[in-house]
């Protein structure tokens, strides 16, 4: 009879032994695919705080042609095109911030979450490991052992014992609990990869609008440059004329001037005719 409580101990040893190493197993798989998930969702945060300081770097940009375009004079300062197209450009700047922001900040809420359940997978795969020794050990015992011996109450039910399906469930909950998060990170890692071509391309469009509007307003700056040159130089072509002519009257007066001057003398002269010749003849 002992030999066959013997017998049957160690079978039930051998089946709990390959119950517990089929869960160390499935942990350790869930272990390592929950670190690779961590690591791909890491990437995944820092490609969108990449993406996060390079809008910085675009709205700096912006801001600065927004300044530099105050220091236009008087009837140029004027909220033309390119001005509505600089304050469209800060405003999207400041909603793909605002959005890669957002992921970030849930990508950093995903990684604690992971984290706090791979702590509790590597806690009970620990565990397991450590009950895995001691059920091995326990197999390896014999009637010629060296270490065997009476224990005080060695029936007792020691305190913390779970019953069968309480562990099981545990271990199940700890490994569905994982990869439910696992999912949740790989769907946010796709809504961040999203969200990183989506803002790049909205920013992109902007970016093409502001460009587009700027080189319209510099040929049209050009083009008006180019008339306000063409009209100076007609004025001073007119001015040059009109100053010629100007040069010719005052010469033309001046030579009248000498003739009024001559005509002038000679009448004041004959009027010294003496007596009868003092006469108004044809001359």
């Amino acid at each position: 009879q002992a030999k066959w409580d013997e017998s049957e101990t160690r079978t039930r040893l051998k089946d709990r032994i390959t119950s517990v190493d089929r869960w160390r197993e499935a942990l350790a798989k869930c272990l390592t695919d929950i670190d690779l998930e961590i690591d791909a969702l890491t990437k995944a945060k820092e490609a969108a705080e990449d993406a996060l300081q390079a809008k910085n770097l675009c709205l700096d940009v912006a801001i600065e042609c927004l300044t530099f375009r105050e220091s236009r004079r008087d009837i140029d300062v004027v909220r033309d095109p390119v001005e509505e197209e600089l304050h469209r450009e800060v405003k999207v700047i400041e909603k793909t911030k605002k959005e890669l922001q957002q992921k970030v900040d849930e990508a950093f809420k995903q990684l604690c979450i992971l984290k706090e359940a791979r702590q509790q997978l590597n806690f009970d795969h620990r565990h397991k490991v450590e009950a895995l020794d001691l059920d091995r050990q326990c197999l390896s015992f014999n009637v010629t052992s060296g270490n065997i011996s009476f224990k005080v109450n060695p029936t007792r039910v020691p305190y913390g014992t779970t019953a069968l399906r309480e562990w099981e469930q545990n271990s199940q909950f700890n490994k569905d609990h994982a990869e439910a998060e696992m999912k949740a990170s790989v769907e946010l890692r796709g809504a961040i990869m999203l969200t990183i071509a989506q803002t790049n391309n909205e920013l992109d469009a902007q970016r093409i609008a502001t460009e587009f509007a700027l080189r319209k307003r510099i040929r049209d700056m050009e083009g008006a440059l180019s008339e306000l040159r063409w009209q100076e130089k007609n004025t001073l072509e007119e001015i040059a004329e009109m100053e010629e002519d100007i040069r010719q009257l005052e010469e033309d007066i001046r030579k009248r001037t000498l003739d009024l001057k001559v005509a002038h003398t000679r009448l004041e002269t004959r009027t010294y005719r003496p007596h009868v010749e003092l006469c108004r003849d044809q001359v």
